[in-house]
């Protein structure tokens, strides 16, 4: 099943811009640990804070991602611009109406 993480990253003041750098750096190594989709966005509204929508082919494939080097090398260099504040919902994706995969029921 696929999986899904969509959050919010608190930053420092004045430090947006520099976690999107950092979260948009290429990392071609994600699809091949099953990352489906990974978008980096922005709302005025939040200076302070970053956006994240992820999809993998499962949660084992999310938690594995974390061990990829680019992965801990990214999280260092973003954590002391971060402030701590994060939010967010995991859940599993039962289908989409743009895409082939339909929910059936067991």
């Amino acid at each position: 099943m696929t999986f899904a993480n969509v959050g919010s990253l608190g930053t420092k003041p004045g430090q947006r811009d520099a976690v999107v750098s950092i979260l948009l750096t290429p990392k071609p190594e994600l699809r091949g640990a099953g990352c489906l989709l990974y978008e980096v966005g922005i709302n005025e509204e939040s200076p302070d804070t970053v956006f994240v929508c992820e999809l993998w082919e499962s949660a084992e494939a999310h938690q594995g991602s974390l061990q990829l080097d680019s992965v801990r090398a990214a999280i260092a260099e973003a954590m002391p611009l971060l402030s701590g504040e994060m939010g967010g919902t995991r859940f599993t994706v039962l289908g989409s109406p743009i895409r082939d995969a339909r929910y059936s029921p067991r």
